[in-house]
């Protein structure tokens, strides 16, 4: 996938619907939803191609993130991921 059609899935597709579940799950106003998973270590694998993180759910991309907030620790579930 061109880096164009990879930045677009991940702003019109991916984002929104993850952030709309911490919105929703967190209480939290749009902006520090955003600004939560924007700096978290979760949306750093989930940008870079190449870890195939996108091709995981929202939902599932969303537990990874809650995860890392509460333990500190990325945890990338085995199944989905292309080696």
């Amino acid at each position: 996938m061109n880096e164009e059609k990879f930045s677009a899935l991940l702003g019109v597709s991916i984002v929104p619907q993850v952030v709309d579940i911490i919105v929703r799950e967190k209480k939290l106003s749009d902006i520090a939803a955003i600004s939560a998973f924007y700096r978290s270590e979760t949306y750093a694998l989930l940008e870079k191609e190449e870890t195939k993180v996108w091709h995981y759910s929202p939902l599932t991309i969303y537990n990874i993130w809650n995860t890392e907030k509460e333990t500190g620790k990325i945890e990338l579930p085995e199944e989905g991921l292309m080696a």
